[in-house]
């Protein structure tokens, strides 16, 4: 059987032979309009661990080597699946079909993203700094691309756009973490647990629809305000049973997620090549085994908080964006919040489909315990065709 990174290489190649190249990818498109585009983005970093008072360590990867194809041969219908192939890993990301047979709505069925946190929604390759803050990390309670239904749409020439999804989505067992990941993930652990999600948001934009994505080339004003929310619970079709040592009986493990709702509220500026994002996460989560007091929990509950201000100037216009930003995570179970500062730049070749970043991040309190102190850096080169 041919390796899948053989497969789309060569359907890329091929492409570019019957094609002609536009940004954004590689599109051919016959006399009925129906067409087929195929593009990707690689992403090569080098990332640096410095833990006070322990060992510095060190890594170099493709963060995201990512190819996708879509394409429409029906009327009103078209389709994404897009792949990753980063970390050292397969992974399926965007994998949805879409009806757009209804002016200003989109209604998709399959793997896509779910609405919840601006700073998810906005592409990887669109970011400021080179990863995610907390409100915007799958693993501390925004929910990963989902398997279901999702609306997308605007009101009032886009001046209003929303999003609602319902779909199953998996929580990957932690007292660490508050992980939803998709049922359809390829790396998906037997003892994930599953349960319905239905959730939405609301955007508004008081100057005309902003587009999301960091670092703001042009000079006119643009804002954004937006609130989002959902619910998931368990819904007992897998549970993470252990056994009791001097029983022998299977009890439920207490990692187990029984249920969860989150909230969020962001805003955002654009104007004269500043670009300015805050964000605020909180999530409610109750573990299905009482009295657990362990990470995240106290008493198998949590109210889970995640705060983040990013901005970035562009101090040579279309080329050089300083940026800097705060991220503050804060749970029942820690001692003290687990805070991170960020500074860095972002050289520009052609906009975001070429660019250089460097980040240099310095967090405090990881994992909520006191004096765990641990500094990122992040360099990273990226293509995206």
């Amino acid at each position: 059987m041919k390796n899948p990174l053989q497969t789309v290489i060569g359907l890329v190649a091929l492409a570019a032979l019957v094609s002609s190249a536009h940004a954004g990818g590689v599109k051919y498109e016959n006399a009925e309009g129906h067409y087929v585009k195929l593009g990707g983005r690689m992403q090569l970093q080098y990332h640096q661990v410095d833990v006070d008072g322990g060992e510095r360590r060190d890594d170099l990867l493709f963060r995201r080597l990512r190819f996708y194809i879509a394409g429409s041969v029906t009327e009103n219908w078209k389709g994404k699946w897009q792949f990753d192939f980063g970390k050292e890993k397969e992974e399926i990301k965007d994998a949805y079909a879409a009806y757009t047979g209804i002016d200003g709505v989109q209604i998709a069925f399959g793997n896509a993203n779910f609405p919840f946190s601006r700073e998810l929604l906005t592409s990887s390759k669109h970011q400021q700094l080179v990863e995610r803050t907390f409100v915007g990390n799958h693993d501390y309670g925004t929910p990963d691309r989902q398997a279901g239904v999702h609306v997308t749409g605007g009101l009032l020439e886009d001046h209003v756009t929303y999003g609602a999804s319902v779909v199953m989505a998996a929580n990957d067992p932690s007292k660490r973490k508050l992980d939803f990941d998709s049922v359809i993930s390829l790396n998906k652990g037997f003892d994930w647990v599953e349960g319905p999600m239905v959730g939405g948001r609301v955007d508004f934009h008081p100057f005309g629809k902003l587009k999301r994505f960091r670092g703001y080339f042009k000079r006119d004003l643009k804002a954004t305000i937006g609130v989002g929310a959902f619910a998931w619970n368990n819904d007992d079709d897998r549970m993470n049973m252990a056994v009791d040592e001097d029983t022998g009986a299977e009890t439920r493990s207490d990692s187990d997620l029984d249920r969860a709702m989150g909230y969020e509220v962001s805003a955002t500026v654009r104007v004269a090549g500043v670009s300015v994002d805050a964000q605020y996460n909180s999530f409610d989560a109750d573990l299905s085994v009482a009295g657990v007091t362990q990470g995240l929990y106290v008493d198998s509950s949590t109210t889970l908080e995640n705060y983040s201000l990013e901005g970035g100037f562009m101090v040579c216009p279309e080329r050089l964006e300083l940026v800097a930003g705060y991220q503050s995570q804060d749970a029942d179970g820690y001692a003290k919040s687990w805070n991170k500062t960020s500074v860095g730049a972002n050289l520009f070749v052609k906009k975001h489909d070429v660019k250089y970043q460097v980040t240099y991040q310095m967090g405090e309190n990881t994992d909520g315990k006191d004096g765990i102190d641990v500094d990122e850096l992040f360099v990273q080169a990226q293509y995206v065709f």
